[in-house]
């Protein structure tokens, strides 16, 4: 495994997805649905996914986006990659 990669973490992942996403991370909750409550779009779900693929060096398949319903699951499917890494 890479040093230069970062270790998964719940609340750094909160931050980068709040980010991305222009809002507070206090706003990104474990279960906030990204579309229902966060209004999120297709664009920046992919922005989302670009970023977290940089930051934790793994890929996320097309056919797996639509699983990232909220922030707790996509840790859950980040965790999983990280891992597999």
């Amino acid at each position: 495994m890479s040093g230069q990669l970062a270790e998964l973490n719940l609340e750094e992942l909160r931050e980068v997805v709040a980010k991305v996403l222009d809002i507070e991370a206090e706003e990104l909750t474990d279960d906030a649905d990204f579309v229902d409550d966060l209004e999120v779009d297709s664009l920046m779900a992919l922005e989302v996914v670009v970023v977290l693929e940089k930051k934790y060096g793994v890929k996320i398949p097309e056919s797996e986006l639509k699983e990232f319903t909220c922030l707790s699951r996509a840790y859950e499917l980040l965790q999983a990659k990280v891992q597999a890494r």
